[in-house]
């Protein structure tokens, strides 16, 4: 869209200080003394918003039984029993109908392929020989005699020859049911790995699970772990499930929304496992937490950005030159342009960076002798100083809402402080007292907003749009600061029912202006109303 697109106050989301002023004197009327009206604002968020994402929120027990439909459907076409369907599946990372066609071609080469049997052999002897053999021991003379005793069972791993109890694979390999059981542990444990291969060297048949199951016998905690393995393997195959990256979170999230890589070019895929409110995370894209309202492609360049020491060589780029005798980092602390390096003593023009004897009196001559380069080389060195500034601008405020949102957690114990003592100097309630809790949730959120705004911003070409963003960016800044002086407010008795009903106010104020921000952003992915000042994944002509 061209940048000289024109909004009204309308689509701009505006609200100056008198519609602050009467929103927050409607809110007070429409509210009681218990803070009905941030109830009312909790409840509404059942709606699904323009910038939110259709999603659900499964259990592992949910995630198995997805699995263990699809077990039976592939046991049910195939004619196998569910041990067999289940590692075909996996075999296949869970894509049935590749699963379908390549074991419709040639079954017995997917099972081999999967584990499941060992590669055939023509010349093996086979049952027919055997009773052969038998038949002829029993007609020979000697037959009649008793044959020796059998030798005992000695296993290839341990060298136990008073192991009783074997088990084996369909590749017939045998091995004590302890050193088998260590194997499972071990490979489940510590390698973290679900299709566990024969102990026997280069056999390539796979335990199933409930061969697994009856190896680890009442090792809970690895079974569990061997479950948890399971659920993760399936879900990393599926392009609409994605697990939760908290810590010791076993819960998954579906969202078929954003499971294409075209539908992360208009929307920001958050969601939240529901395990926890707290466990917010991107479906699209690795980063942590949420990154509303900039896309996971824009998100990924910044913080590449602020990574990479690029902007270490830019700032030395910026301020420095080196020395053309010895290359040592030289700074300019002066306004004299006759430089002498200290390390060598070289003197240079620092315009031209040719030796100064050559200048004599007349040293702006400099530029006559290649005038191009002189303009170029100053105008390259202005460039680099005014796009790390630039940079600075953006990256500064980035990163002080990012600590700002990191000392949320002081921010809670001062709040938690606070509504102890308004319930001993006032006659509030624990629950009428929430309301600071609920504005400090809501600072907490709106600083991510803002923290991603920046970066968004850094990127935004310039105009009309981008006026748009950084508009609604102020005045949702302004009101979480200002939300934030009311709650480093001291209590006082005198004052408590003015600064109980201004935070409930301010705090339903800031709620509105960041659903604005989030609302017009997400609506200008949809509109392509954003534009950008540097090539960006998924919009590249």
């Amino acid at each position: 869209m061209s940048s000289d697109y024109e909004y009204s106050d309308e689509e701009r989301g505006y609200y100056d200080d008198e519609d602050e002023e009467m929103m927050s004197a409607d809110d007070a009327s429409a509210s009681s003394e218990d803070g009905m009206i941030l109830d009312t604002i909790n409840d509404s968020k059942g709606k699904k918003k323009s910038y939110e994402v259709e999603y659900d929120s499964l259990s592992q027990t949910a995630v198995e039984d997805l699995m263990k439909a699809d077990v039976e459907h592939i046991s049910a076409i195939f004619g196998v029993d569910a041990d067999v369907a289940s590692l075909l599946l996996r075999y296949m990372d869970w894509n049935k109908d590749r699963l379908i066609d390549k074991y419709m071609d040639n079954a017995s080469a997917v099972s081999t392929a999967a584990g499941i049997s060992p590669p055939t052999k023509a010349s093996s002897p086979g049952p027919e020989r055997s009773k052969r053999a038998t038949r002829a021991t029993r007609l020979s003379p000697s037959a009649k005699k008793p044959s020796p005793p059998p030798e005992p069972f000695v296993c290839p791993i341990c060298f136990d020859d008073s192991q009783t109890q074997t088990l084996a694979l369909a590749c017939g390999h045998a091995f004590c049911t302890e050193c088998w059981s260590a194997y499972l542990t071990g490979k489940i444990r510590e390698e973290g790995e679900q299709r566990i291969a024969c102990m026997a060297e280069d056999c390539g048949v796979v335990a199933p699970d409930s061969f697994v199951l009856r190896a680890l016998g009442n090792d809970k905690a690895t079974v569990t772990r061997y479950e948890e393995l399971l659920v993760r393997h399936f879900v990393g195959c599926s392009k609409n499930l994605k697990f939760c990256p908290y810590p010791s979170c076993t819960h998954t999230v579906s969202c078929h929304a954003a499971a294409s890589r075209a539908a992360l070019t208009t929307i920001v895929p958050t969601v939240c496992c529901g395990a926890d409110p707290r466990h917010k995370f991107c479906f699209g894209c690795p980063i942590e937490g949420d990154h509303r309202p900039v896309l996971c492609a824009v998100a990924k360049m910044w913080l590449q950005k602020c990574r990479d020491d690029s902007e270490t060589a830019n700032w030395i780029k910026s301020n420095t030159k080196e020395c053309s005798k010895c290359q040592s980092t030289i700074e300019k602390n002066g306004g004299c342009n006759h430089m002498t390096c200290k390390k060598c003593k070289y003197e240079f023009c620092w315009v031209c960076m040719g030796p100064w004897a050559e200048h004599g009196t007349a040293w702006y001559s400099c530029n006559r002798y290649d005038e191009k380069a002189g303009i170029d080389a100053r105008d390259a060195q202005s460039r680099s100083r005014a796009s790390l500034e630039r940079y600075l601008h953006y990256y500064n405020r980035w990163a002080n809402h990012e600590q700002s949102a990191k000392l949320s957690v002081e921010l809670y114990v001062k709040t938690e402080k606070k509504m102890e003592e308004m319930q001993v100097t006032t006659d509030l309630t624990w629950i009428e007292v929430q309301f600071m809790k609920k504005a400090v949730d809501e600072v907490e959120k709106c600083r991510t907003t803002l923290k991603w705004t920046y970066a968004m911003a850094y990127y935004l070409e310039k105009g009309n749009a981008k006026e748009l963003f950084e508009d609604n960016q102020r005045d949702l800044e302004r009101a979480v600061e200002d939300l934030s002086e009311l709650l480093e407010l001291p209590i006082e008795a005198e004052t408590m029912t003015q600064l109980r009903q201004k935070v409930t106010d301010k705090t339903v104020y800031v709620q509105k202006r960041n659903e604005i921000m989030l609302e017009d952003t997400a609506a200008g992915y949809l509109e392509g109303r954003w534009s950008w000042n540097t090539p960006v994944e998924g919009f590249e002509d």
